[in-house]
């Protein structure tokens, strides 16, 4: 018997690219593809990138440069092994890949996996093969679903992609260059992807767009649907428990979804809400299209219609321009919001954007001196939030063992870990969970036998004044 072809599929960046990753390699399982955990025993190598910053993309030639070795002991063995490059490095930069690095065999953008058995044959037959063109057709209509069997070895929660690209052109990103203009899937898609989804045991699904709230998908009845109907829609299909969406734009925050925060028990109380930086001057320069006050009242309407609420964020330090004013400006924002956690980097300027023209660029070790300020005040809200959770009961979804024997593992509706003394029948229930300790990452506690409610997560948040 011939033995299956092997694909390992590296993931780098944002929650679309893992759902891309895994959507690879439902693609070629038909073809005779099955996953291995590693590198040294595959077929293909598909490094599924990520151009936001700088380093991510130097990550990748690093990674290439490991795959050299490989390929040459692969062929030292009489194997061949194939390596591709996909995502938004292979979109932005395409045949530079194939220049810089004579290793890889297959460069295709974001939007051509669908395509990847006639690509893969196309470099069979050609010795390379690239595609970083748009097609007319969306991916979505020729992907096969996943096995039940698939899903269940990932997991009891999922991501679901209902929206790519982006319309907003902020200065800094390149990503309406390497996804293109915003579209979004049709419901019937998404819910038939769902229903699959829990049928196979899943409990929490996290709906993924690059600004996930522009959603605008053609609903059954011809209207156009909203995400806060969408989640609505889906939180009527058995066994799903949770829903949650990232990430959102502040200006796609409308009255509908505000009123879903209140209404919908399934949609945590956890909002990923990017907004950068705190200085209106700096907001300008980065075509954000709202001010540090328009972000706020957001914050207060949200908040008002859904008191659990917790904020994390993105933030850019060292933006071109940025003054010692408009970095205080941004902590000043931190602290009036009193967000639990953020993902915060230095500025790297992206080729092709219009902020890598700007002047004034920011010395390194300025940015690096206010990155280490604003996470440090980021780490103070986080502990303080930690800290406030202990004593208090939050339903968790139970996701697999812990590390110690008779430990489970699970997340509280803030996305915490959680570690509980338990069966692991438990795994994929939603049990109510008493916290006794808080670890700077973790939260511990006991099983308990308090029904569901909401009051002790808004207790918790008005506790520490967030």
């Amino acid at each position: 018997m011939t033995r299956p072809r092997k694909l390992f599929v590296k993931s780098y960046g944002c929650q679309m690219n893992v759902y891309d990753s895994n959507r690879m390699a439902d693609t070629l399982a038909p073809e005779g593809f099955v996953e291995t955990a590693t590198a040294e025993d595959a077929d293909l190598v598909i490094l599924n990138t990520c151009h936001i910053r700088e380093k991510a993309a130097e990550k990748v030639y690093s990674e290439l440069g490991r795959l050299r070795v490989l390929k040459t002991a692969a062929q030292a063995e009489g194997r061949k092994l194939t390596v591709a490059v996909a995502g938004c490095v292979a979109q932005a930069e395409g045949e530079e890949i194939l220049r810089r690095a004579p290793v890889v065999d297959l460069v295709f953008g974001p939007q051509s996996y669908h395509r990847l058995p006639d690509l893969l044959a196309r470099a069979e037959r050609d010795g390379r093969a690239i595609d970083t063109e748009f097609p007319v057709e969306t991916k979505f209509d020729f992907l096969p679903a996943p096995s039940r069997d698939k899903v269940r070895a990932r997991g009891v929660t999922a991501f679901v992609t209902i929206q790519e690209g982006c319309d907003k052109f902020c200065t800094f990103c390149v990503v309406p260059y390497t996804r293109g203009a915003e579209s979004s899937r049709p419901v019937a898609k998404i819910a038939a992807e769902v229903e699959r989804l829990a049928a196979a045991g899943v409990r929490e699904v996290t709906l993924i767009g690059q600004n996930v709230n522009a959603f605008h998908g053609d609903d059954v009845d011809g209207s156009t649907c909203s995400l806060g109907r969408l989640l609505r829609r889906l939180a009527e299909i058995p066994g799903i428990a949770r829903l949650r969406y990232t990430t959102s734009h502040p200006r796609d925050i409308d009255e509908e979804l505000i009123a879903t925060h209140r209404d919908l028990d399934a949609l945590m109380p956890q909002l990923h809400l990017p907004v950068q930086s705190g200085s209106d001057r700096i907001l300008k320069a980065m075509n954000r299209r709202h001010t540090a006050d328009d972000y706020r009242r957001v914050i207060d309407r949200l908040r008002g219609a859904q008191p659990a609420l917790a904020f994390t964020s993105d933030f850019i330090v060292g933006f071109p321009g940025e003054t010692d004013a408009d970095f205080e400006a941004t902590l000043r924002l931190i602290e009036d919001v009193g967000f639990v956690t953020a993902f915060s980097f230095k500025y790297s300027p992206r080729p092709g954007t219009p902020a890598a023209e700007l002047a004034d660029q920011v010395p390194e070790t300025i940015k690096s001196e206010r990155l280490q300020a604003l996470q440090a005040l980021i780490l103070r809200l986080n502990a303080q939030f930690q800290r406030y959770c202990v004593g208090r009961a939050f339903d968790v979804l139970f996701e697999k063992p812990g590390r110690h024997p008779g430990q489970i593992v699970g997340r509280s509706p803030y996305l915490q870990p959680v570690q509980v003394l338990g069966p692991e029948t438990l795994i994929g229930e939603v049990r109510r969970v008493r916290v006794t300790e808080a670890g700077p990452n973790s939260l511990f506690g006991d099983l308990a036998i308090a029904p569901s409610a909401r009051r002790d997560a808004a207790a918790a948040l008005t506790a520490t004044g967030a």
